[in-house]
This record gives structure tokens, sequence and C-alpha cells, in this order.
């Protein structure tokens, strides 16, 4: 059986994953504090796999009929997207809550948040971004749909292997930026560029 698929699945899905964006900065952001880094990781890479069958199975046809669906995640995303964006610029403006250890005193502005917010937040970083949908559902099931059967389904585990390759690599891999974070400064330009790309991102998703 050729592996062709697979690897041109791999290479499709890494292109696409790979790209800047509000998922891949959370995911940066846990592992350079390495804050819950493994349910981080496991929700990207187990949303992916799931957006990606449903675009092999034929949702990516659904989804290009019924643009209706696409608007609904594309205004929820952006609103969320501006939150987010927001939260940002504070951390951005707050020196206090830029240090690299969490600070868990009782006037820490950088206190953990918790397993459930981490995941509750990449959750909806994932699923109310339009885009994901475009490139995993729409695109990749596309793409995976012209290599036919059993090639589809291959297809669709080299884009899936591109997603754990990916998220592991961004979320523990992390750590060897963990010293260049330990100065607030550093902190102050990482949420500052988080804060204005997602900010333009929420424009650009409304404008389209």
């Amino acid at each position: 059986m050729s592996s062709f698929p697979v690897l041109a699945g791999f290479g499709s899905g890494l292109s696409l994953i790979a790209a800047i964006g509000a998922q891949n900065a959370f995911v940066l952001r846990q592992g350079i504090r390495r804050e819950h880094i493994l349910p981080v990781v496991v929700v990207c890479i187990a949303s992916d796999a799931l957006l990606i069958l449903a675009g092999v199975a034929g949702f990516g046809v659904l989804t290009s009929q019924v643009p209706g669906l696409l608007m609904a995640a594309r205004l929820g995303g952006a609103a969320f997207l501006l939150v987010y964006a927001a939260f940002a610029a504070r951390r951005a403006l707050r020196p206090a809550a830029l240090t690299v250890e969490a600070d868990t005193g009782p006037h820490g502005g950088n206190r953990s948040s918790g397993p459930q917010a981490a995941v509750l937040t990449v959750a909806a970083l994932t699923w109310l971004n339009p885009h994901v949908y475009l490139d995993t559902v729409v695109l990749l099931g596309s793409l995976a749909s012209a290599q036919g059967d059993p090639g589809r389904w291959l297809f669709a585990a080299g884009a899936a292997l591109a997603s754990l390759v990916w998220f592991s690599a961004l979320g523990f891999g992390a750590r060897g930026l963990r010293r260049f974070f330990a100065r607030p400064a550093s902190w102050r330009v990482l949420d500052g560029l988080v804060a204005v790309f997602m900010a333009a991102l929420a424009v650009s998703l409304l404008m389209h």
C-alpha cells in the first residue's frame, strides 16, 4: 500500500496547522509557563482529528453548501478573539502579570488558572475559530476526497499525525524558551503581539 497519501496528508496538515494563530499562541504560552501542557495539547490534537475526520467523511460538502454555519462560527469566533485580545493587552500593560513563575500569593496577578480554565480556553480558541473549519473540514476534506478509497483515510491519518507532532513540539518544546521569557519585558512583547494579532484576526473575520 502506497504511503503517498499519508505523506501528502502530513504535509498538507502541517502547512495549515503551523500557521500563526490564536490557538498556537495560547499553546506556546502554556508551554513556556509549564502550565497544564498535556491537557491543552490533547485538546488540540483531538479537536483536529475530529474535524479532519468530519471533512473526510463528507461534512466539508455540507459546510460549503450551508454558509450560515460558517457565519455563526465567524461571529462567535470574532467576539471571543476580541475578549481574549483585551486580556492579553491587560497582561502586557501590567508587569506583575508577566512573571514566568505562577504567582500563587494573594496579590499575584499571574496565578495559575487551573486545568479546567486552560482546557476551556483552548477549546474555545479551536472550535470558535472559523478558519479551523475552513482549513481542516473544508480544505483538508476536499484534498482527501481526491485520494479516493482507501487513500482519503490514509490522507486523514497523515494530517492527524501532523497535528500530533506540531502541538506536541510546540507545547513541550516551548520549555527551551523559558530563560528568555524569565524577563518581564519578554512577556510584555509576547502578550502585546498576541493582543494585536487576535484583534486583527477578529476584525478580519467580521469584514470577511
